[in-house]
């Protein structure tokens, strides 16, 4: 069994395996999606394969959609070289259940991928009249926040930004230049409507892709390199618009385990490559079976009808409190919880710590006792139900391959929303006592401890990558375990920054609770089974 077109000919072959294979003319599909595209994504990583290309199949399956997915990566040339054409753009989708069964499906909805490579005219060139067709409807977007930045941290241009600013829609070599330089395409050709949809794991994604595009567009007309209309045009909802959205779904990098069964099937071909920009990528994606995308409902020139494969769309306020439901209450803070305690405590898989009695309890704690008080019901999703499925189906789901210290990276960036909202509610409350918090300054504690890069057990382990760690482990490494004398004093710094914990901790009333709680858990080898055993029981 090889994945490829002639491969899947032979349908029975694969039916008799289990294997959920097209049901539309892939022939007919390519052939329409070529002629007139309708959708166009950007970011051609595991999410894309996994999430948007998998409900494209759905509607294409079910008669909804005549032309599939046009798919352009524009950062990693080599997951389209290397991965998808040898395919003939074809993908496995391994949904990892609860119950322990894997459901596979041959994804066969991409008609056309391309590279943003602005060595390739060839390319560059049919991405140029495809911005142009009437008939495109959205390019929607999974690239990562970061391939939004035209700044550092400290807020200065990126050195490749600045070219593209002084090159112009021509000669623009970054992501977002290339991408504004495709919009500025459609833009000559009439002004044509168009929905640039982030579907990206970040706030208010919509805002950053139209800043950056929108910064573009002004330097570009403030240099004369561009038509001083083209402006206008990118700020005009009525024109094209930058839906905000909310996405949820868990896909981590393809698994040996995965892989070991597909094989056992009689695939041929499976072996991951790891690209010359570290990318990690196989002929097959594992994910698990829940997923979420709401998006605000704002398409200027129509839209593709995914609610008939369970998209959501609403209203711009409704997608931000999904989005608070889940980033500050349902999910996010949940996982690093998990993140902190399991890298303290030895663990190497999420789901290993919920089946630990202790931690199994403070992440119900956390999201029941906690956070669901102060959840505002966005309407279109039950706080309730999301928190339920995220507790018994999705994160003790031992067939996903996610790990502590995956989540852990980044913390000190995550700790003020995914914590910080819940703290501003208990405050602003008339019924709710921030006192009445006992586990999220556990977690706070936990992450201070987490920071001496030294487990429970004494043993040094490594951290995840965080961008403050070059200046916050400077405050811990002098304090060593068994020794907390003068400790509190060493941290005092961080726990005064109230950019990272999202409130003023002396303020609410959450300093010395916190300090407390991190003088316990540096008392010797085992103060932290001991900790949470006395708080969580």
């Amino acid at each position: 069994m090889i994945l490829n077109n002639k491969g899947i000919s032979d349908r029975s072959e694969w039916e008799k395996k289990g294997y959920l294979l097209p049901e539309f003319d892939r022939a007919e599909m390519i052939k329409n999606t070529k002629e007139d595209p309708v959708w166009i994504h950007f970011g051609a990583g595991n999410i894309f394969r996994a999430f948007q290309a998998n409900v494209c199949q759905k509607l294409l399956n079910d008669g909804v959609m005549k032309s599939g997915l046009v798919v352009c990566e524009g950062y990693d040339y080599e997951i389209i070289e290397k991965m998808y054409r040898p395919h003939d753009d074809l993908g496995i989708l391994a949904t990892l259940k609860s119950d322990g069964t894997i459901e596979k499906t041959v994804v066969a909805s991409v008609g056309e991928s391309l590279t943003l490579d602005p060595e390739s005219k060839e390319e560059i060139e049919r991405l140029r009249e495809i911005f142009r067709s009437d008939s495109l409807q959205m390019a929607s977007f999974t690239i990562t926040e970061k391939g939004y930045a035209l700044a550092s941290a400290s807020g200065e241009i990126l050195p490749f930004v600045a070219d593209d600013f002084e090159a112009g829609p021509e000669k623009a070599t970054g992501y977002m230049g290339k991408v504004t330089s495709l919009l500025y395409e459609r833009f000559k050709a009439g002004r044509k409507p168009l929905a640039m949809v982030s579907m990206d794991n970040c706030s208010h994604n919509g805002d950053k892709l139209l800043a950056a595009v929108n910064a573009f567009a002004a330097q570009w007309s403030e240099r004369g390199l561009c038509d001083k209309a083209f402006v206008e045009y990118v700020n005009d909802k009525t024109k094209v618009s930058f839906p905000w959205t909310m996405i949820d779904k868990i896909t981590p990098r393809p698994d040996k385990k995965v892989e070991e069964v597909l094989e056992k099937d009689g695939m041929e071909g499976l072996s991951a490559i790891v690209t010359s920009k570290n990318t990690y990528v196989a002929p097959f994606v594992n994910a698990e079976e829940c997923q979420y995308l709401v998006i605000e409902d704002m398409f200027p020139n129509g839209r593709p009808e995914l609610e008939k494969a369970g998209i959501i769309f609403t209203h711009r306020e409704t997608v931000d409190k999904v989005e608070k439901m889940k980033v500050c209450t349902c999910l996010n803070p949940l996982h690093t919880c998990l993140a902190v305690y399991g890298c303290l405590l030895g663990f190497t898989g999420i789901s290993d710590e919920m089946k630990d009695e202790t931690l199994n309890r403070m992440v119900n704690l956390i999201g029941y006792k906690e956070g669901l008080p102060v959840v505002v019901d966005p309407g279109v999703l039950d706080p309730g139900e999301f928190l339920d499925d995220v507790l018994t189906k999705r994160i003790p789901n031992p067939f996903m391959p996610d790990t502590p210290q995956r989540i852990a990276t980044d913390t000190s960036q995550k700790l003020a929303i995914r914590f910080g909202e819940t703290i501003k509610a208990y405050a602003k409350s008339s019924d709710l006592k921030v006192s009445d918090l006992k586990l999220i300054p556990l977690v706070f504690a936990g992450w201070l401890r987490y920071l001496m890069a030294v487990d429970d057990d004494g043993k040094i382990f490594e951290l995840s990558p965080d961008p403050l760690l070059p200046e916050i482990r400077g405050y811990v490494k002098d304090i060593r375990l068994g020794q907390p004398e003068g400790a509190v004093d060493k941290i005092a710094p961080v726990l005064e920054n109230s950019k990272i914990w999202g409130v003023d901790l002396k303020q609410v009333g959450l300093y010395d609770t916190v300090a407390g709680l991190f003088t316990e858990l540096i008392a010797g080898p085992g103060a932290v089974r001991k900790t949470l055993n006395k708080y969580v029981g």
